[in-house]
């Protein structure tokens, strides 16, 4: 199913706002999809989900040089991109697009949007950051001024070290995004009930009709 990009929802054309998820490693585009059940009621919205070669985004770890991360780094940054401009094509600008993710996917989203900056509706990252290796300068330039992020993961976690959280919520503070960071002592590489709420909460707030 590489390649593929499954929807739920509203038609894109029908749509008032469009959430794209985007899937961890090993996990599916339909796995990441299931979520949309409980992160909206709102048959104003459509969903996107698409699914990466080999259920994997980019090789190594997101704290890896960026170099040994690519060429499928890049791609899968080419796949948002692309998915974007379907969503303008069918007539909505990115401020009615919410981009999310868990553990790989959301670095990847953290990544494109800090990477891509634009008046996005908003940001959610269930366990992830910004791509790089430990000790790089993460700093991004752009305008993020009013975009809702949130951002949670577990401390520590096996794979998505808490400082990295930290650093990616001061990069896309500091671009003015309105950044929720929340730390769960303990919690398994998972998410969580209560993330899924405030993913819920922003997406509600950021694209109401």
């Amino acid at each position: 199913m590489s390649g593929v990009t499954i929807r739920s929802g509203a038609d894109l054309k029908k749509a008032h706002g469009v959430v794209i998820l985007l899937h961890g490693r090993g996990g599916s585009a339909r796995d990441i999809l299931s979520l949309s059940r409980i992160l909206s009621s709102d048959p104003g919205l459509a969903f996107l989900a698409p699914q990466a070669e080999d259920s994997t985004w980019y090789p190594l770890s997101f704290l890896a040089p960026r170099e040994e991360n690519e060429p499928k780094l890049g791609i899968a940054l080419k796949t948002i991109t692309t998915l974007l401009e379907i969503v303008e094509s069918a007539g909505l600008a990115r401020n009615r697009v919410v981009i999310g993710g868990f553990s790989q996917g959301a670095c990847l989203a953290t990544e494109y949007v800090a990477s891509n900056p634009a008046p996005y509706a908003g940001l959610f990252a269930f366990t992830g950051g910004l791509i790089g290796p430990l000790g790089s300068d993460l700093n991004k330039s752009g305008d993020l001024t009013g975009m809702p992020a949130f951002l949670g993961a577990g401390d520590p976690d096996p794979h998505v070290p808490w400082s990295r959280v930290e650093e990616s919520a001061a990069v896309l503070s500091a671009m003015g995004a309105n950044v929720d960071l929340r730390r769960y002592p303990g919690k398994m590489h998972s998410i969580s009930e209560e993330e899924v709420q405030a993913a819920r909460a922003l997406i509600a707030t950021a694209l109401q009709k």
